[in-house]
């Protein structure tokens, strides 16, 4: 583990985040989570998936 990330624990603990700023990453990880849950319930959309390109 680098000391840098040490050092920024210590100061998340001395200085939480605000409870909007939990929401907020307790959100955007919900989000995330949906995301990869829907596609792997519902598979990758082919018109999606990337074409060879002909040179």
């Amino acid at each position: 583990m680098n000391p840098i990330w040490l050092i920024r624990m210590a100061r998340w603990a001395r200085n939480p985040p605000s409870m909007g700023r939990v929401k907020l990453v307790l959100a955007v990880v919900a989000f995330c989570i949906a995301v990869v849950l829907l596609e792997r319930l519902f598979g990758f959309p082919a018109w999606l998936a990337p074409q060879k390109l002909k040179p």
